[in-house]
């Protein structure tokens, strides 16, 4: 026998080695920060689109604009020009032009109005014509002293204040009326409410609206009075405040809205009866 076939075989290994494989580094993770920056800074785009009104984009449009002579509208820079552009207002000539009015108005520059409080003219005098309202909510439901008006009267009234204005709501009860039922004479009750609301609000000279609100009636009517009936209801609110010694050149307008805006879960719920006349304010 030969020796070599006692020989151990040889056995050889080799090794598959994969070029240019391996770990990448942190790049992706660069990509992906960066595209959930992008994805963020859209959303926030979309809520302040849906958040803001057309008057506050434009100010935040212009903020961001150049402040140059071309443009018609002013930038919110301090450079040169103090953030105004040749267009705003009162920066032209007075000819009657500027960058949103057709005249010339008292604002010194047309940058907008983002929402903020300001300390300012107007500012004070809404402050002075709430704590009138104030004042006069507190006197006619006799919190600062003695009532005008019984308990019978103050049953029928609600007051508060709001954008708009003053609101002193008027309404039925289940054992007394405002109006003769289904029409729009009014009972004494409500005659007397609006010489009351006469006298309390004789310190202010805001203008007046009126609005006139009825229960629901059965579906089963053929003709359905309560649009009828609370505007003529609401009219002739009006002219009780008028004959109280309200001048006829501060009311604003009458408006009925029959059941659509209804007091009580209960539709027709004699508390949906009711009037509301608003003391608006100046602006």
């Amino acid at each position: 026998m030969d020796a070599r076939s006692n020989a151990a075989p040889v056995i050889i290994k080799r090794k598959k080695v994969v070029a240019g494989g391996g770990h990448h580094g942190g790049a992706w993770k660069v990509a992906y920060a960066d595209f959930v920056t992008a994805m963020m800074a859209f959303f926030l785009l979309m809520w302040l689109l849906g958040a803001t009104t057309e008057k506050q984009r434009k100010s935040i449009a212009d903020y961001f604009s150049p402040t140059v002579p071309i443009n018609r509208v002013s930038g919110g820079g301090s450079g040169a020009f103090g953030g105004d552009s040749a267009f705003s207002e009162e920066s032209l000539t007075h000819m009657g032009t500027g960058a949103s009015n057709r005249h010339i108005t008292e604002s010194h520059q047309a940058r907008g109005d983002l929402g903020v409080m300001r300390e300012d003219a107007g500012d004070t005098a809404d402050d002075a014509e709430s704590t009138a309202f104030s004042a006069i909510d507190e006197r006619l439901r006799g919190r600062s002293g003695e009532s005008l008006a019984s308990d019978a009267v103050l049953r029928h009234i609600v007051t508060r204040v709001t954008d708009e204005g003053l609101i002193i709501e008027l309404f039925d009860v289940r054992d007394a009326a405002l109006f003769v039922p289904d029409q729009s004479e009014p009972t004494e009750t409500l005659r007397a409410i609006a010489r009351l609301v006469a006298t309390v609000t004789a310190p202010i000279h805001n203008d007046v609206a009126v609005a006139g609100h009825t229960r629901a009636r059965p579906v089963t009517l053929a003709e359905n009075p309560v649009w009828d009936l609370s505007a003529a209801r609401a009219n002739r609110m009006r002219l009780l405040l008028e004959d109280a010694g309200i001048a006829r050149t501060r009311m604003r307008r009458i408006t009925g809205h029959a059941d659509r805006s209804a007091a009580r879960a209960d539709p027709m719920s004699p508390r949906n009866n009711r009037l509301e006349v608003t003391f608006l304010r100046s602006r």
